[in-house]
């Protein structure tokens, strides 16, 4: 079809037909594996359950651990959209006298935008919920929360917890986690953690001492809770992690910040710090730490800190914030912390099953081993002494051969995140041909699954150490795809379907800070159908576009302005040289003609989108010009450019659209839609252009009822979905 056939559209139409809503299809689901990725901030064995273990992490939700399987099963992939907050896990809390029983504190941030926060109480060890909303809220992804545990339950009085806080104080609930009232004795506002102190009250009765972490320093009570000091002579820093021994003392990790951030650390801005321990029968302490901050060692602090009750004074800590000249680690021993061993020097970190480690991401530095960083927490399995566990800001390492450490032999740690997938999914695309997904991911940049039951191999991993917020593929020439990265050289470009990756020779002004010094993203991208151009939008300046493969880059004319640095090319997907872009701020959408050098209006007088709702526009592959739009107010359609854009009835929220293989005997794409419908968030599916529509996902199965989705366009009923919590589940129309 030549270009000047494409006549222009304008306006909005709010007739169409109707849609129906279809009984409910079962969908089998599976996490397409990469392996960790994200920051793992706690874990809680249960101190009388065999094989009974659990881990939070900052954005990813909870998860526990299944020894038969070797896998974590997640515990909050049952939340949809409106409870987005579930996966911010502040802290986790275990019932010593009830193995079934399990507590979480959840709330994502405590800025003056943010909701308010809950407490998660289950009966059968996280299968399924019931909430307790709080009047206040938590930050589970704010500094800190590498802390605690601040969420405690009474291990004298199971219907008793105390909850720390992370500017509101001290909580407390009498009917187990069905209610909270705040603790009027408690005198500090930031709570790092909150500690029982065994056999200290009358049997059956309430635990008397109890130790509470804060911005102050460590504070007691021995009346339950009523009234709280501070313990005499301990160190005036945070305590990150405490944790009493068989043998008499309380040993706690502590750090302090560098003096221009207010409240707790953890895991950024340790500037100095200490391991302490405290003789509980006469009171004193005694400073055990391995290493002491300053000088040629640079700054760090101490965090993660646990004791083995197999074997009084073996007791585990890790460093903080180590990052010059040296860098953190776990150090053990079994003399009460009268003498270390660092465990760096003497560990191997099997990275065999998850090639992207490879990439000089998380535990390799300069081709030496090392632990990793931000080592929040650390526990030893209280039913076997050679198992260990410790998280990482890129996932979860664990051993079981702990007592192989001083022998001469390696202490050898597995890379332990099989179905534990916290990374952020930036952007992902399902080809016609070829790999079955490539993803762009957050922190460790993404990869190529050409088989969904493995992690990336190497060689289809991208450079670990950066995010990569885009990428595109050239539809009809699929061995050709684009993306970008935070990092110098910003971005990459393959002409061998990801087998090798080259630099642009040149790229559009860009600066990664903003002229207030803020961090600013590098943008999207998207690339032509053809590979012919690639068009290049940084925030908050015109779009760019490259006929050459990035060698030169003229601005774009009739780009809208980009008020909100939001603003995403899309090529379409039937014809080379045709892009085009929601205006949404300005109500439009513009086309391209041209390859990308110039846009001019085809649709107009759309509702505008404030900066922080999402839309997203979509086409159709096979379909020149076949446009949807998911907006805050339902779903909208364009087949051509003789058509208005119609709004789909019946859809009330559309948060993403994307296209699958048609029906057998349809002759349009399947549809996938994560939105609202008559009342009901979920993600859909339709077989007939939006004419009627089936609920695909579960109770059991919501992912915040996805952050995005990606058609499979050779597999009908398939669809890629981004979970909430971090990577990436597919789903599949269930046997009959």
């Amino acid at each position: 079809m030549k270009f000047g056939t494409l006549a222009l559209a304008a306006g909005l139409c709010l007739a169409s037909a109707r849609a129906d809503v279809l009984p409910p299809q079962h969908y089998d689901f599976q996490m397409v594996p990469w392996g960790g990725g994200g920051y793992v901030d706690g874990f809680v064995y249960h101190p009388k359950a065999k094989n009974l273990l659990y881990a939070r992490t900052d954005v990813g939700g909870a998860y526990r651990y299944d020894y038969a399987a070797k896998r974590w099963i997640p515990l909050t992939d049952g939340f949809g959209r409106a409870e987005g907050d579930m996966n911010g896990v502040l802290s986790i809390a275990v019932d010593p006298n009830d193995p079934r029983k399990l507590y979480m504190a959840c709330g994502l941030y405590t800025s003056s935008w943010a909701g308010t926060a809950f407490v998660l109480r289950s009966d059968d060890q996280g299968t399924t919920w019931q909430k307790t909303a709080l009047s206040i809220k938590l930050g589970g992804n704010e500094d800190g929360r590498g802390t605690g545990e601040r969420l405690q339950v009474d291990p004298n009085a199971g219907e008793i917890l105390f909850l720390g806080t992370n500017h509101d104080g001290l909580w407390k609930s009498t009917d187990g986690a069905k209610s909270f009232g705040k603790v009027s004795g408690f005198p500090g506002a930031s709570v790092s953690l909150v500690l029982f102190a065994p056999a200290s009250g009358a049997k059956g009765a309430p635990t008397q001492t109890i130790y509470v972490g804060s911005d102050a320093g460590l504070y007691v009570s021995q009346d339950g809770g009523m009234s709280f000091r501070l313990v005499p002579g301990a160190p005036v820093q945070v305590p990150q992690h405490a944790v009493i021994g068989v043998d008499g003392f309380l040993y706690v990790a502590f750090a302090q910040n560098d003096g221009k951030n207010k409240g707790v650390v953890n895991p950024s801005n340790a500037a100095t710090g200490g391991v302490w321990k405290m003789d509980l029968k006469s009171g004193q302490w005694t400073d055990i730490s391995p290493l002491h901050p300053g000088g040629a060692l640079g700054s760090f602090g101490y965090s993660g800190v646990d004791i083995d009750p197999a074997h009084p004074g073996t007791v585990l800590v890790s460093t903080i914030d180590h990052w010059w000249p040296d860098t953190d680690d776990i150090f053990l021993s079994r003399d009460g912390g009268a003498h270390w061993q660092g465990l760096k020097s003497q560990s191997k970190h099997d990275r065999s099953r998850f090639p992207w480690l490879d990439t000089d991401r998380g535990v390799i530095d300069d081709g030496k081993d090392k632990m990793g960083g931000w080592p929040s927490d650390l526990k030893i399995n209280p039913f076997n002494s050679s198992e260990m566990i410790y998280g990482t800001g890129g996932g979860v390492w664990m051993t079981n051969n702990l007592s192989a450490a001083g022998s001469g032999q390696p202490v050898v740690f597995e890379f332990a995140d099989d179905n534990l997938e916290e990374t952020a999914v930036m952007q992902m695309v399902s080809p016609p041909s070829g790999p079955k997904i490539v993803a762009v991911l957050g922190d460790v940049a993404g990869g190529i699954w050409n088989d969904l039951t493995k992690t990336p191999p190497a060689g289809k991993a991208f450079k670990a150490n950066e995010t990569d917020p885009s990428v595109d593929v050239a539809w009809l020439k699929p061995a050709v795809m684009a993306r970008i990265s935070n990092n110098k050289p910003y971005a990459y470009y393959t002409e061998d379907g990801g087998a090798n990756w080259s630099a642009f020779p040149s790229i559009p002004p860009y600066t990664p800070q903003d002229a207030n010094g803020n961090w600013r993203s590098p943008g999207a991208i998207a690339v032509s159908a053809g590979g012919r151009s690639i068009v290049w939008n940084i925030p908050y300046d015109p779009a760019y576009v490259s006929f050459d493969k990035g060698k030169t880059w003229t601005a774009s004319t009739g780009w809208p302005q980009d008020r909100e640095g939001n603003l995403t090319p899309l090529a379409d997907r039937s014809v080379d040289g045709v892009f085009y872009v929601h205006d949404r701020a300005g109500g439009r959408i513009l086309i391209s003609v041209d390859g990308g050098k110039s846009y001019q209006p085809i649709i107009t007088a759309i509702p505008q989108v404030a900066s922080w709702q999402r839309a997203e526009l979509a086409v159709v592959p096979g379909r020149l010009r076949d446009l949807w739009l998911a907006m805050p107010n339902g779903l909208f359609h364009s087949a051509s450019n003789a058509d208005p854009l119609s709004n789909v009835r019946g859809v009330q929220e559309a948060w993403h659209v994307s296209f699958g293989k048609a029906a057998p005997g349809a002759a349009y794409p399947a549809v996938f839609l994560a939105g609202k419908i008559k009342g009901q968030a979920g993600i859909w599916r339709s077989d007939n252009g939006g004419d009627s529509w089936v609920l695909i996902n579960d109770d059991a199965h919501r992912y915040g009822d996805g952050n995005g989705l990606a058609g499979d366009p050779n597999e009908y009923g398939t669809v890629y979905i981004i979970r909430a919590a971090g990577g990436i589940v597919v789903g599949r129309p269930a046997a009959k």
